[in-house]
């Protein structure tokens, strides 16, 4: 590291010491102005502000922890002001903890969004800050890299917005208390249930007692169940970078009856644990059954409901997307039971997340979709801040995912299970062809979103729920089909190959499951969703409800 002064003029200064150290520099600013400061050691960081930061520096070398630290980075601008480092310094501990050079050290308690005089022209000149602390080693990636990677959208240190937070706040007190009672959230797609969870854990892990200074959940037993194995895998190496957090505490409903018994369990897209239906691996399912001592037919929601004192379910019913999963009337009937077991109470109420997080159209176009694809008439609608179109050429369709994957990144093509998985046997053979246009189904399943080479492929619902993209570009297959003598909306099931889905769905099931899969993947983009329809009668009448492309 250059230890080394930028030039006072620039709009920041930051400057390199030695910690601990009994002279700090002889600036005015040290000791009486608003500023941030970064100890690092090379591997670990800490992040923070003060009015005095030679003075904190002192408090810091008190405290045990931070013994670990050598340098500390001191960060000035003559523009800061309280309200300004208070901002920054939740920024720099969400980017730093997002780009992956350093783990930290930070408590997330006090993370919100914040607001004061002048904001957006701080947002603006944010870059520069973090610019000045690339070129000093002291991070890795563009922040438009960043924000675009599934560590920023997760992390533990994410600002949370006032619904988000409220939530949180709720579900401590419970916590806290001593409510050994299941807790139920339900949330629309891009309502943030993923990111208020693993921000629970985190702020759990560090929560510090006012009065005794204790840390009472450092012992207790807590986990992440996270049913999709996509989306486990990088919450998996997400944890690895957090104090506090492992990637042992992000695991599946299976591995969670293999640890024995809980104290808090939180469990993400709670719809897709799984029932005993069409599922792969019955013998080990079983064998759970008879550890728990359960009957047969029990699911992993009674595993959750038994070995956990209290389990917090994150759920969206509306998600459901096969037979496998746990609809609204299991979960209630299971819940209230076992409520009634626990405490003598027949009925639960559910906390709600409602503000939308990541569709910039926002509630009103997560109600659109859902409405068009279940046949319901509305008005035709465009959304100001959302791109919203579809495609008569799939030729053009395919073209311009490329040009907008250009422009801003993470763009991916999507579709329903309405063709073969032939690749799955054959790597040189093509999955998917339309007009002429040759494509491939998703070559993992671990976190294939970011994966090399996805952008030259097709993702299916269970590689992409769970995640955002800047736009989704998104195949309605034949499964899906227009009646005209109807005048509705059906689903063909002989253009679906999902086998197990098949299996063991009535044709009532398998119509809903593949309506909420569309549902799904028209819902991941955050700028924009593209729809390209092979059915000609569906597509005719989606223009109904889309502009054209």
């Amino acid at each position: 590291m250059v230890n080394t002064e930028i030039a006072k003029e620039n709009l920041y200064v930051i400057t390199n010491r030695k910690f601990p150290s009994d002279n700090y520099g002889n600036a005015d600013y040290l000791s009486n102005w608003p500023m941030l400061y970064i100890l690092e050691n090379g591997n670990k960081v800490y992040i923070g502000e003060s009015t005095n930061v030679t003075e904190r520096m002192k408090q810091h070398y008190n405290n045990q922890e931070k013994r670990e630290f050598n340098q500390v980075h001191f960060i000035y601008s003559e523009r800061f002001n309280q309200s300004v480092t208070f901002d920054y310094e939740s920024k720099l501990i969400q980017f730093v903890s997002a780009d992956g050079k350093f783990t930290i050290t930070n408590k997330n308690d006090g993370i919100a969004n914040k607001n004061y005089y002048k904001k957006v022209d701080y947002d603006d000149t944010f870059e520069e800050l973090w610019n000045e602390l690339r070129a000093y080693k002291l991070a890795d990636h563009t922040l438009e890299y960043i924000k675009n990677s599934e560590f920023y959208k997760y992390s533990p240190f994410k600002e949370l917005n006032k619904d988000q937070k409220k939530l949180a706040d709720d579900i401590i007190y419970e916590i806290r208390v001593g409510k050994k009672l299941p807790i139920v959230v339900e949330g629309r797609p891009g309502t943030g249930k993923t990111i208020v969870a693993v921000y629970l854990m985190k702020y759990l892990r560090d929560y510090e007692d006012e009065k005794t200074h204790e840390f009472p959940f450092r012992s207790k037993k807590m986990g992440l169940i996270v049913p999709q194995t996509s989306l486990r895998s990088t919450l998996k190496s997400l944890f690895k970078k957090i104090e506090g957090l492992a990637a042992k505490d992000v695991l599946g409903a299976s591995e969670a009856v293999k640890e024995g018994t809980w104290d808090i369990l939180f469990v993400d897209e709670a719809q897709k644990l799984q029932v005993r239906r069409s599922i792969v691996g019955y013998q080990s399912y079983d064998n759970n059954n008879k550890k728990l001592g359960l009957p047969s037919d029990a699911t992993e929601l009674d595993w959750i409901l038994k070995i956990a004192n209290t389990p917090v379910f994150f759920f969206d019913p509306d998600q459901l997307s096969g037979p496998s999963g746990t609809t609204i009337e299991i979960f209630d009937d299971k819940i209230k039971f076992e409520l009634e077991r626990r405490n003598r109470i027949g009925a639960y109420a559910a906390h709600f997340l409602k503000m939308q997080m990541r569709v910039k159209g926002g509630e009103e176009y997560i109600n659109y979709v859902n409405d068009i694809l279940h046949d319901v008439n509305v008005p035709k609608k465009t959304f100001a801040d959302y791109d919203f179109k579809i495609f008569d050429s799939f030729e053009s369709f395919n073209r311009e995912l490329y040009a907008k994957e250009r422009d801003m990144e993470l763009c991916r093509m999507l579709a329903g299970y309405a063709w073969e998985w032939k690749t799955k046997n054959d790597k040189n053979a093509y999955d998917i062809v339309i007009e002429g246009v040759s494509k491939r189904w998703n070559h993992c399943l671990s976190n294939w979103i970011n994966s090399d080479g996805a952008i030259d492929e097709v993702g299916c619902i269970h590689t992409s729920a769970g995640y955002d993209l800047n736009y989704a570009f998104v195949i309605l297959g034949n499964d899906i089909k227009y009646d005209e003598n109807t005048h509705k909306i059906i689903v063909d099931k002989s253009n679906y190959y999902d086998k197990r889905g098949k299996q063991s769905a009535t044709d009532a099931e398998l119509d809903l499951y593949i309506r909420n899969i569309y549902y799904v993947l028209m819902t991941r983009g955050i700028r924009g969703t593209y729809l390209y329809v092979c059915d000609d009668g569906l597509r005719n009448y989606l223009k109904k409800y889309v502009e054209r492309f």
